[in-house]
């Protein structure tokens, strides 16, 4: 007798065609594949009535920033709410470990604004401890941990400007290697955040040597996302080729110039016969990181500590402003871009909550002072705990995006007050959106770039896929009703049409709500 059996549902496997079928469980693995019109299935302890709805392999999230979420909300309740079983975490060169005991302190305050602060005091300082204590929460969903650059620059040079000598690089590439052998699966940067932002190419080189000896995918958020974009995406195919390891570029999109879309993707194309190269993307016009990213590099040197230094001295104030108006060669300079009218506050720490949902633009004639000003007056009152929506691309370039064959889903949803609307509505937007409802990529496409090209990429043999000895990871959808419901001012909806979802076998959402079932952890 199976344990469970849904019968009847449109199955959709992963990477194959869809028919109607039924599906068994036992296990917590699929044990049972078959189509309606074959022999009746064997009897099972709960039957679920699929006619009429999608089954598809749990989604897998490819950039997610839920690395101390876990600690707070182990359902991971956004994400599960949409039918995601499995993310990545650490992206963006960001990740609480490996961490020095003594840069523990500003680490957290510096990830708090993306990541949430985790416990009160981290008890780890390695990436292998950090793996235990998240998997000490009971997560609801799989998590895949990353390894991030800028974490292990930290670790070994500290936050400020350097370029590292030849024993500093052999240290940087050990702790590399004790990420991947603590079972990270992707080396990630973060090459407009601190310190990765001072790394130079060779030193990229060097560290991807190690990711690419064990076949794992360089993840990066590259070093500029406005006009220097073709150049900054061009750099990192230049470290993957060099060094021989795959390339997944992070979020694509074109910050300041829509006009760049097509060459950005003709480069990718280009790159694609010689690289193993794929991108994520979020399925929305807005992106979404701290308020600190409108400083430039220099102004953020020394970590947490020294940008709070930095906000409060007059004459360095004056500087970011010059800057901000002027621009600088190769900096993108995203309130000078997209204007104060473009930048929305998605979250602030006290005492400045009731910013949230405000413009950058709006909170300055409020108070009666220039944008700059109240930017850096904001981010200096509240520790850096602030968090950003800025508004750049219209649907046009998006949909571009999404319809080319390289795309693969990332959220890359930050949890906060009032978040950006890609934490609830990611994958409901591409599928049942872009795909059902639109039509802009096929139906069977969207879900395999949900589920069996993400675990490919991955690694991930035993799921994105719905065949016998899979982990049976599945989601149940309604597609007359799957869709985001999630907006700007209104973020935090859970979408309609989601049925049920399990992992590992067992429902973990129900009626719209976790079940309380928790069979994910930290995949190594």
């Amino acid at each position: 007798m199976l344990e469970l059996l849904i019968r009847g549902a449109s199955v959709y496997p992963g990477d194959a065609p869809s028919f109607r079928g039924n599906v068994g469980v036992d296990d917590g693995k699929v044990s049972l594949v078959s189509r309606e019109e074959e022999e009746l299935p064997p009897e099972a302890r709960e039957v679920v009535d699929g006619h009429g709805l999608f089954l598809c392999p749990g989604f897998i999230d490819l950039h997610t920033h839920s690395a101390l979420r876990s600690f707070d909300d182990p359902f991971l309740t956004p994400k599960l709410a949409q039918g995601f079983t499995t993310e990545v975490i650490n992206p963006d060169g960001l990740a609480p470990a490996p961490v020095a005991p003594g840069r523990r302190v500003d680490r957290q305050a510096y990830l708090r604004p993306l990541e949430g602060a985790g416990p009160e005091t981290w008890p780890w300082s390695t990436v292998a401890e950090y793996l235990d204590a998240l998997d000490a929460t009971r997560p609801a969903l799989s998590l895949v941990p990353s390894i991030g650059h800028g974490a292990v620059r930290d670790l070994v040079l500290g936050g400020e400007r350097v370029a590292p000598s030849a024993g500093d690089l052999r240290a940087m590439r050990r702790e590399v290697r004790a990420g991947f052998e603590a079972g990270a699966r992707m080396l990630s940067f973060g090459l407009v955040y601190l310190p990765g932002a001072f790394a130079a190419t060779d030193e990229l080189v060097a560290v991807a040597e190690e990711a690419a000896a064990v076949g794992a995918p360089l993840v990066p958020h590259v070093r500029n996302e406005g006009e220097g974009l073709l150049e900054a995406v061009g750099e990192m195919v230049d470290v993957a080729r060099r060094s021989g390891a795959p390339l997944h570029i992070s979020h694509l999109k074109s910050l300041a110039d829509e006009r760049l879309v097509v060459p950005l993707l003709e480069l990718l194309e280009s790159a694609a016969t010689s690289v193993d190269v794929t991108f994520d993307q979020y399925p929305y016009g807005a992106g979404s990181t701290l308020l600190a990213g409108i400083l430039p590099a220099w102004a953020q040197e020394g970590g947490a500590a020294g940008t709070l230094r930095a906000l409060g001295d007059r004459a360095t104030r004056r500087r970011i402003a010059q800057e901000i108006a002027n621009g600088v060669p190769g900096w993108e300079n995203i309130l000078g871009t997209l204007g104060p009218d473009g930048i929305e506050i998605a979250n602030a720490g006290a005492p400045n909550e009731a910013a949230v949902g405000q413009t950058i633009a709006q909170l300055a004639d409020d108070r009666g002072d220039d944008p700059v000003t109240t930017a850096l007056d904001l981010m200096l009152e509240s520790a850096l705990d602030v968090t950003m929506i800025l508004h750049y691309a219209s649907d046009d370039a998006v949909h571009t995006i999404a319809k080319h064959r390289l795309q693969l889903v990332g959220s890359d949803g930050i949890f906060g007050a009032r978040p950006h609307p890609r934490l609830y509505g990611t994958a409901p937007r591409f599928l049942g959106r872009f795909a059902l409802r639109d039509g802009l990529i096929g139906v069977e496409e969207a879900v395999a770039r949900l589920t069996a090209r993400a675990a490919d990429r991955l690694g991930l043999g035993d799921r994105g896929r719905i065949e016998p000895g899979k982990r049976a990871d599945l989601v149940l959808l309604d597609p007359a009703r799957y869709v985001d419901t999630a907006t700007y001012a209104d973020p935090c909806r859970v979408p309609d049409g989601v049925v049920g979802v399990w992992v590992g076998g067992a429902r973990a959402w129900r009626g719209g709500a976790p079940t309380g079932v928790r069979r994910g952890g930290v995949v190594r």
